[in-house]
C-alpha cells in the first residue's frame, strides 16, 4: 500500500499523484493502472497520470454480466416456473455446478425449452471465452460478441453491451497489461480484518493510519527496554 486517502472520484487520483511527487515519484512515469470501470477514476487517470493506460478489471464485468443473466430470469420466471431452479445453477461457472446441477442446467439449455434465460447464459459464456482469444484476435471477438448480442433483444443483455462499448479500450487493455484487482482486493481483507478487530474506527483519519500500519512496508522504530524504575 502506497497511498490512501478518502473519497471515490477524480480528485482522489490527484491526490495520489500529488503524494507520488512529493515523495520523489513522477506521476508522467506511470504506465497502466486497473480500476473497475469508474468514469470518475478514469477521468482523473487521465487528467493526472497523462501516461498511464487504463485497464478495467475483468471480473467485476464478469458479476455485472451474470447479473444481467439473473435479471433476464427474474423477468421470466413468472411465466416459466421451471425457473425457480436455485439461481445459482445460472449464476454459477458451468465447472463449479455439481454433477446433478450440470445435467438440470442442460436440460433447461435445450434449444426446444426456448427460454430466454438459457439465451442470455450462452451470451455470457461467449463473453467468458473472450479472455481466451489469442491476443491478436480480441478486437474482432469482442465487436463481433457486441454485434450478436446485441440483436438477441434481451435489454439486461443490451444494456451490458452498451456498458461494453463505452469501455472498450480499458476491456481491451487487459490482452496486454494482464492487470487486475486481486492485490487490492487482498489488501482490503486485511484492512477489513483489522477493522474488525477494532470494532470500527472514531474516524476515517485513523482507519487510514491503521491500513497504512497493516499493508504498508513501513520502517518502524525499534523501541528499547528502559531502564527498570524500582520502587523503594
Amino acid at each position: 500500500m502506497l497511498f490512501a486517502t478518502e473519497g471515490r472520484d477524480a480528485a482522489t487520483v490527484a491526490r495520489f499523484a500529488t503524494d507520488l511527487a512529493e515523495h520523489g515519484g513522477d506521476p508522467n512515469t506511470v504506465t497502466d493502472t486497473s480500476s473497475e470501470m469508474s468514469t470518475a477514476f478514469i477521468s482523473g487517470i487521465t487528467q493526472h497520470l497523462p501516461h498511464a493506460t487504463t485497464t478495467d478489471d475483468r471480473f467485476p464485468l464478469a458479476a455485472t454480466l451474470s447479473e444481467a443473466v439473473d435479471q433476464v430470469r427474474r423477468a421470466e420466471v413468472t411465466t416459466r416456473p421451471e425457473l425457480t431452479t436455485p439461481a445459482g445453477v445460472w449464476l454459477n461457472n458451468h465447472t463449479n455446478l455439481s454433477a446433478k446441477q450440470q445435467g438440470e442446467l442442460h436440460r433447461l439449455m435445450r434449444p426446444s425449452a426456448q427460454l430466454a434465460t438459457a439465451r442470455a447464459l450462452r451470451w455470457r459464456e461467449d463473453f467468458q471465452a473472450f479472455s481466451d482469444q489469442d491476443p491478436s484476435y480480441p478486437p474482432k471477438y469482442l465487436r463481433r460478441w457486441c454485434a450478436g448480442a446485441t440483436r438477441s433483444r434481451l435489454p439486461p443483455v443490451t444494456d451490458f453491451v452498451a456498458l461494453v462499448n463505452r469501455h472498450r479500450d480499458g476491456i481491451l487493455a487487459w490482452h496486454t497489461s494482464h492487470l487486475a484487482n486481486g492485490l487490492l482486493d487482498g489488501i482490503n481483507s486485511l484492512v477489513q480484518a483489522a477493522k474488525a478487530r477494532a470494532r470500527g474506527y472514531r474516524n476515517n483519519n485513523k482507519m487510514i493510519t491503521i491500513i497504512y500500519l497493516t499493508a504498508a512496508t513501513l520502517t518502524l522504530p525499534t523501541l528499547t527496554n528502559p531502564t527498570p524504575a524500582y520502587m523503594t
